[in-house]
């Protein structure tokens, strides 16, 4: 879906046969102004988004943008003003909030855990665990906030997990089989796979055939050691349980990648609010 569709879609799902309210209240031609105000400190996205929907609903509504995507903002700032008709603004304003509270939370959330491994190696990343048909907007979150996409769907990646192994029979079933599919499809794609203790990284070591191994559920101490048995040998991955706050301690193991699916599907949205100017 695209972002057009995507705001479409959401203006219908809001708007229904018309916004009564704003019918009854408002002249359909009156001018007005208004001013988006921050109401808590963090990252900002989503700016550019609201001139799309601002657009969308009324080509004539004029945005001025004061701050932008991946900006650090405070408090008290002023994101844009906005000016047209009053009925425009009035569409538009819980749609924008929305999207602007919620993305600009996961750009923060992202820019925490950046910050926590400041100097390492390690790159965060985001998974797939995000709202269904906002994909797109939420891994442009993560972006913004300094992390890194991971597969944006089951399409761009080859990711064998732990269901697909038992189905497959074990782990050199599993890559044998996604090689052979490779020549049927005649399809290069990147593979990962993951494990879940020492005895499958073994495995995965000896037989070979990816690209990354993702180490699920691994202490801290348990990812050490699978890092130093990989030995650079293949990319590495760290997933599950891990938060902003312990972010840290994974990192310095070593591994390339951390994988925060809380990122995208456990953020608290930042508190934003469109103010009319009278």
């Amino acid at each position: 879906m695209t972002i057009d569709e995507i705001i479409t879609s959401a203006l219908s799902e809001d708007l229904g046969d018309g916004d009564h309210t704003t019918l009854a209240t408002i002249p359909a031609d009156a001018p007005g102004k208004a001013k988006l105000l921050v109401k808590e400190n963090g990252i900002l996205c989503g700016a550019s988004l609201a001139g799309l929907i601002f657009r969308k609903v009324d080509p004539s509504v004029s945005l001025d943008l004061f701050l932008h995507d991946g900006d650090v903002i405070h408090r008290g700032d002023l994101v844009f003003g906005v000016s047209g008709r009053k009925a425009s603004i009035l569409k538009s304003e819980r749609l924008v909030l929305n999207f602007m509270q919620r993305l600009s939370g996961i750009a923060t959330s992202t820019r925490q855990a950046v910050d926590q491994i400041a100097g390492l190696k390690t790159r965060i990343l985001d998974t797939r665990k995000t709202t269904p048909l906002l994909r797109e907007l939420e891994k442009y979150a993560v972006k913004t906030g300094g992390g890194e996409n991971h597969r944006m769907g089951l399409f761009d990646m080859i990711m064998i997990k732990d269901n697909h192994v038992d189905y497959a029979g074990g782990i050199e079933n599993a890559i044998d089989a996604v090689h052979r599919y490779f020549i049927l499809t005649r399809k290069i794609l990147p593979i990962e796979i993951e494990v879940r203790n020492d005895r499958e990284l073994r495995q995965v070591l000896v037989h070979g055939g990816v690209d990354r191994i993702m180490l699920d559920n691994h202490t801290p101490d348990q990812l050490l050691k699978a890092v130093q048995l990989i030995d650079g040998r293949f990319e590495t991955e760290a997933s599950g349980g891990i938060t902003v706050d312990n972010v840290r301690i994974y990192a310095e193991t070593g591994v390339d990648y951390i994988s925060i699916g809380a990122l995208t599907h456990q953020i608290r949205s930042l508190d934003m609010s469109l103010k009319a100017e009278i």
